[in-house]
């Protein structure tokens, strides 16, 4: 931790100075200044953010696209539902190879590698002629967006001081929100073209993202985590220099990842070799089969926050939109896409919002309420849905319910589990199991996700819309048990700190964190 004081100089001036102590676990008495957010790391954490463009692009322009693509191929609503929802699965094979290629290519050069992924995508979506070329397009744009889910938030969190880490990371949510919106209005640009061109627009201009990020992110520096993997302490530390608070942060930085590499403290040279850890088996067995109580519970942890960040419905929402809205009495097509509009533009403002109080409320407060919202949120939409089929002619008061439960909970959403999902499992794995270990997130993700989007329109008519959007309000209800019981705090921690929070039997619990804190002062622990 790095503690400012203001010490007497007993020189001639007489003059205040600032002496900077590093200390481990001692709080100063004097209270500290709250540093500037340092600029480099901010425009370093937008650019490798906007990986996450390229998600929300596909996710917002696919919600409209499949309307005319519909009435163009004459395709049925099971193959709208695998359409969809494929892109998730296909995603896991782009989470897979990500890891290994950041391990080995660097957290940068990935991110390229996602973005020409998707461009290659993105144009054979835009010039298929048939469901099987527009599905090869989606196996490829796929791959593309999982290698930019993975590697984007790692990227951020590893270049990101821990006083705005929260708030940085969260931009990979800011930017899938951007991406959604973009969507969106691509749907609603392109609708008055000719149906057979109208969609095949709304894909294909998807390559514009692609070029703009894979051109901006070469002038990105590497992860200084990953450069102390490969033994460039200089380079790493240069890095640090740059993107911390202040030079000893820097330094107190540089010193955990060296500890967590294995490198001894008092080593000063530029390169060091480093003994290559190619046994990729030894890392899944550490993460997998061999756990210790601190990797058992993160991983427990970070499975449980993607699995509910998408059970709980947020993509039914997103990609089905128009057919909720249709189901709420909206028929026009234009109108439809106009709603659509207006969810993106709601997403987007809260998660701003969000990003503003990670670092200061912390993760808990916001993902507790956010929860808690959007429990709520649920089940206005489904009694809103439910008295609208049970009635032939158009009640307005359930209309406007339907539409408000569904702005109310695009906005709990983004306050809370939306952004927390990324920053919290980008921040709690230990070094050598992160790039790894986060990709088995992301697969829970992709999975879950896909499992909602392809079959939520079978689901709804199998036990109607209202009945629906109720189930996906009881799973968020388990939600918010598994996040009040399991989740810790991790606000203003270190990335090499974070680890001890876990597996300690619920230390973390706000009563049992103070008296920690107490002996941690007193020198008890």
């Amino acid at each position: 931790m790095v503690d400012r004081k203001l010490e007497e100089n007993s020189g001639i001036s007489g003059e205040p100075k600032e002496r900077i102590i590093i200390s481990s676990g001692l709080e100063s008495s004097t209270p500290k200044m709250r540093p500037k957010r340092n600029k480099y790391a901010f425009g370093c954490s937008i650019l490798a953010s906007m990986a996450c463009v390229l998600l929300g692009y596909d996710i917002g322009v696919m919600s409209g696209a499949v309307i005319y693509i519909k009435k163009d191929l004459k395709v049925s609503d099971v193959q709208i539902e695998i359409l969809v929802g494929i892109i998730n699965l296909y995603s896991l094979i782009g989470a897979a190879a990500a890891g290994r290629t950041s391990d080995w290519a660097g957290r940068r050069w990935t991110i390229v590698v996602a973005a020409g992924i998707f461009f290659a995508g993105a144009l054979l979506m835009g010039f298929a002629t048939d469901y099987v070329f527009l599905m090869v397009g989606r196996f490829v744009a796929g791959i593309g967006v999982g290698y930019a889910m993975m590697i984007s938030p790692v990227y951020t969190a590893e270049i990101s001081p821990a006083s705005s880490r929260g708030f940085l990371t969260s931009f990979s949510e800011v930017f899938i929100n951007v991406g959604i919106v973009l969507g969106y209005v691509s749907n609603y640009a392109f609708s008055k073209l000719p149906i057979h061109l109208g969609w095949r627009f709304m894909l294909g201009i998807g390559t514009i993202p692609s070029i703009f990020l894979a051109i901006t992110v070469i002038a990105l520096p590497e992860s200084p985590r990953w450069l102390v993997m490969q033994g460039r302490l200089s380079d790493a530390r240069h890095v640090l220099e740059k993107t911390s608070d202040t030079k000893a942060e820097a330094e107190l930085r540089l010193g955990d990842i060296k500890a967590a590499c294995g490198i001894p403290a008092n080593c000063i040279d530029d390169i060091v070799p480093i003994p290559k850890h190619s046994q990729d088996d030894a890392i899944w067995r550490k993460l997998l089969i061999h756990p210790t109580p601190s990797v058992r519970h993160i991983l427990i942890a970070a499975i449980g926050v993607h699995f509910f960040q998408q059970s709980s419905g947020i993509d039914a929402v997103v990609l089905y939109s128009p057919r909720i809205f249709e189901k709420a009495g909206i028929t026009n097509d234009t109108k439809k896409l106009l709603f659509t509009v207006a969810v993106g533009a709601t997403k987007t403002c809260f998660i701003l919002v969000a990003t503003f109080f990670l670092d200061k409320i912390g993760r808990r407060p916001l993902l507790l309420s956010s929860v808690g919202g959007m429990i709520m949120s649920l089940t206005l939409l489904g009694v809103g849905l439910t008295v609208i089929d049970q009635y032939d002619g158009k009640v307005i008061w359930a209309v406007a319910l339907a539409i408000a439960g569904v702005l109310s909970f695009v906005g709990f959403f983004s306050i809370g589990l939306g952004p927390i999902t990324p920053v919290y499992t980008a921040e709690i794995f230990p070094l050598r199991l992160r790039a790894q270990a986060f990709s088995v997130g992301v697969a829970v993700n992709r999975v879950t996700s896909g499992v909602i989007s392809m079959t939520f329109i079978s689901l709804y008519k199998g036990i109607t819309i209202g009945g629906a959007f109720f189930l996906f309000a009881g799973i968020a209800s388990l939600a918010l048990v598994f996040f009040y019981t399991v989740l810790p705090e991790t606000r203003g921690k270190n990335l090499e700190e974070v680890e001890a929070l876990f597996g300690n039997n619920f230390i973390w619990r706000s009563g049992n964190l103070k008296k920690r804190e107490e002996a941690e002062r007193n020198g008890q622990i």
